[in-house]
């Protein structure tokens, strides 16, 4: 359904906003391109593109804390995706449940939920 050719987005990358099923909580975002969606399609679990590192990551692979895919929908532009997920432990890899923890102002409305240092 998504031609990931001619996306008008970076080299065919698609942003993927991350929201907890249940809670309706934004996690996070993250690109997947064509690999990671399929990937995530065929196991349930959240795979993402690396732009940083120029490769495919299976969210929750170093940390074990997965993201098990219940419903992914697609914006009216199909260039954006919503992924309904059931979040194991924190999104952030900065130790938060949501990578939105903090106000524009600095100051942290987030409670962490794992030390990066005991993880990473």
């Amino acid at each position: 359904m998504i031609d990931f050719d001619s996306l008008k987005t970076e080299n065919g990358l698609i942003l993927a906003i991350v929201q907890d099923q249940l809670s309706k909580e934004v996690l996070m975002c993250a690109y997947m391109n064509r690999e990671a969606l399929e990937k995530t399609v065929e196991t349930g679990i959240a795979h993402f593109w690396s732009r940083s590192r120029q490769q495919l990551w299976k969210k929750g692979e170093t940390s074990g804390h997965v993201q098990k895919v219940k419903e992914i929908r697609i914006d009216c532009d199909m260039d954006s995706l919503l992924m309904l997920v059931e979040q194991t432990g924190g999104a952030c890899h900065m130790g938060y449940r949501s990578c939105f923890y903090r106000k524009l102002d600095g100051k942290v409305i987030g409670e962490k939920v794992f030390e990066p240092e005991d993880v990473y």
